[in-house]
């Protein structure tokens, strides 16, 4: 599965931003009827997001949709997006696995009547709540789950749940964030981080998803274009990382014809474990460069 650098917000209300959205070079987008569309125009948004959908991936665009949620996850968001070009479905608010199930026996039954394969819906849970964060494995393991978003916001759902206050550091944050890296690479789905809400402070943007990028995240929810370039740039191999480990993967080859397999490359030592490392970033480094 390709991994998602950048997953851009865009409201579902804004027809105009919509349109816009291949130009902006995401990785993926992300149509909101969530949090960013006034009530009242929940179901023009929702139309609009399911005119989108089949024109957006023509275009190449991943296309996701955050639905809503009061008690239960929105029926009617389901069955207007629900369609071929779909990449997945946002969910907020959860608190557990238990809801994930629930939803995955409805999600069976849509796409029985749309025709699409079973599984075809893939889900990215959105870390919300102090129970979800508790129970981040259990959720990262449910299946249709491709992720799960560990957001560090000022002032957001995460911050009100958890009681933190907020600092540009991060380390008020630092326990919830490792937790959700190390519950996603231990059940095999992506750790997506972010959100950084200061728009126009594209510093501040990039010591954060630097620091997210360091702790093991594979990318984050960003919200506005103007921060595609730099989460995509920070989450990609430099020019400077493919060439070290392409170097090293060519020195491990030599001397492993030699009958060697720990060796020294740059001063450092190196063996299998090291070159598995290498290995898999080049593999990454290609993933972004294929469109």
């Amino acid at each position: 599965m390709r991994n998602y650098r950048t997953l851009l917000f865009v409201p579902a209300i804004k027809k105009k931003w919509v349109g816009k959205v291949a130009c902006y070079k995401a990785d993926g987008v992300i149509l909101d009827l969530e949090d960013s569309v006034p009530v009242q125009s929940k179901t023009v948004a929702r139309q609009n997001a399911a005119e989108a959908i089949p024109h957006m991936s023509a275009e190449g665009v991943h296309v996701f949709v955050r639905i809503n949620r009061v008690t239960e996850f929105d029926e009617n968001d389901l069955r207007a997006v629900i369609q071929p070009g779909l990449a997945g479905i946002v969910l907020p608010k959860l608190d557990g696995p238990e809801e994930i199930e629930e939803l995955s026996a409805l999600l069976d039954k849509l796409e029985e009547e749309k025709g699409l394969e079973n599984g075809f819906v893939k889900l990215l849970p959105i870390l919300e709540t102090a129970k979800s964060m508790q129970l981040a494995y259990e959720i990262a393991c449910c299946d249709r789950v491709m992720g799960i978003a560990g957001l560090s916001a000022k002032n957001g759902d995460v911050a009100r749940a958890l009681g933190y206050q907020w600092t540009a550091e991060g380390l008020e944050t630092l326990y919830m964030r490792s937790k959700v890296v190390m519950a996603a690479r231990a059940a095999g789905v992506q750790p997506i981080g972010g959100l950084w809400q200061d728009v126009h402070h594209l510093e501040g943007l990039k010591k954060s998803a630097s620091f997210n990028r360091r702790l093991g995240f594979v990318g984050e929810l960003i919200l506005h274009p103007s921060h595609v370039s730099i989460v995509n740039d920070l989450y990609a191999p430099s020019e400077e990382d493919i060439e070290y480990y392409a170097g090293m993967v060519e020195a491990f080859e030599a001397a492993e014809r030699n009958g060697e397999t720990a060796f020294m490359y740059r001063g450092e030592h190196i063996d299998y474990a090291h070159v598995k490392t290498a290995r898999e970033v080049l593999a990454v480094a290609e993933q972004y460069t294929v469109k």
